[in-house]
């Protein structure tokens, strides 16, 4: 009787393990994913967004040589593999730079021409369009959350935010200085991330008016990436400036936080870098925080005085995770790090671009999972 239990119970410990697969059963980890063959090596990633574990795409520019400019270049997750996709206007040279999406048949992408014009793509779930950007705006970047798809650019060298309302964009008034990111959460609850004179900013967008704080106020400070998890808790990431310092001194990577009150800088497990991109869990709290060339100081009096720092940062709530990126053979470590969660999931893509052989570089996507 014993017997026939113990082994009952080991063919439903098997069963169980067999249907949590490789991933739910073993030790959750970044993986280095290959792009197609047809992409060169000296190509480079911007962004990516992901609907699903079987769709996500990622733009960025497929270069011809070290100094010749590239072509516009863009990838799609078919739950396989990474696969390239024909681009409207591909005879032209230039790049991709940013792509969001409100649904997998809404997508946008922006890019730029190396004759100084610029790309403003939709997809509406089957085919790429090319779309007509806004007179006198020159779009840098693509924002989708809470429904809305916000775009981020400039007019006449000022400041430009515009608002997609289903038909036409439409402007809506930028914050004092600079916004390099946005966090959508409705149309009249909207976080900017950016920099003034003063320092690093992020400001909040009523659908009236925005009300601006300085989150950092050392010169030359910028945040980049916004998330706003409640009233009571918004993320901010960036790189904190500073004046003087040894020659050659990297800028520390800076990382706020808000409580309903205050901003509070947050101590991260790197000592250099910059903060590019933050990632939200399935629950809407902050999961990751992606840092660039991230460095830390070794011991002391060791040579060099800097050594690599972690470049995946897992927050659980009370204190971060260190995760480095896989080697790859042939190339370094990543200069960009732009995070892509997969809704509903806590799989998290990562793209950018990677120091590559000879002062060159080479294209990289990463995934947790």
């Amino acid at each position: 009787m014993t017997h026939r239990f113990v082994v009952a119970a080991l063919a439903l410990a098997l069963t169980l393990l067999a249907h949590l697969g490789p991933a739910a059963a073993g030790t959750r980890s970044w993986q280095h994913v290959p792009v197609p063959d047809g992409v060169r090596p000296q190509a480079a990633l911007n962004d990516a967004v992901a609907f699903g574990l079987g769709l996500a795409w990622a733009v960025g520019t497929d270069a011809v040589g070290r100094e010749a400019p590239g072509f516009p270049l863009l990838l799609r997750w078919d739950g396989t593999a990474w696969q390239r996709q024909s681009v409207p206007g591909a005879g032209r040279q230039g790049e991709l730079l940013s792509v969001a999406g409100t649904s997998p048949s809404s997508v946008w992408a922006v890019g730029r021409d190396t004759a100084g014009g610029t790309r403003l793509l939709r997809f509406d779930g089957r085919d790429w369009h090319e779309s007509r950007a806004p007179r006198g705006v020159v779009p840098t970047r693509a924002v989708a959350g809470g429904g809305e798809v916000w775009l981020i650019g400039s007019r006449d060298g000022t400041q430009a935010l515009l608002r997609w309302d289903g038909r036409s964009w439409q402007d809506v008034p930028a914050p004092p200085g600079s916004v390099y990111g946005l966090h959508l959460l409705a149309r009249d609850d909207v976080w900017a991330a950016g920099a003034t004179g003063t320092g690093a900013a992020v400001s909040h967008w009523d659908g009236r008016e925005w009300r601006q704080t300085i989150v950092d106020g050392f010169p030359r400070a910028a945040v980049g990436s916004v998330l706003a998890v409640s009233p009571t808790e918004v993320w901010a990431g960036g790189t904190a400036g500073f004046i003087g310092g040894p020659a050659g001194r990297p800028i520390p990577p800076l990382l706020v936080r808000f409580d309903g009150q205050t901003w509070s800088r947050v101590s991260l497990p790197a000592d250099f870098g910059a903060v590019t991109s933050l990632a939200p869990a399935a629950s809407g709290s902050l999961a990751w925080v992606a840092v660039s060339r991230s460095q830390k100081w070794g011991l002391p009096g060791s040579t060099p005085p800097l050594v690599p720092g972690p470049d995946f940062l897992a927050w659980n709530g009370q204190s971060f995770t260190a995760y480095d990126e896989p080697a790859v053979a042939g190339e370094g470590d990543s200069q960009l790090l732009q995070l892509a969660p997969v809704p509903g999931t806590e799989t998290v893509w990562s793209v950018g671009r990677a120091a590559g052989p000879e002062n060159t570089f080479a294209p990289r996507v990463q995934r947790f999972d």
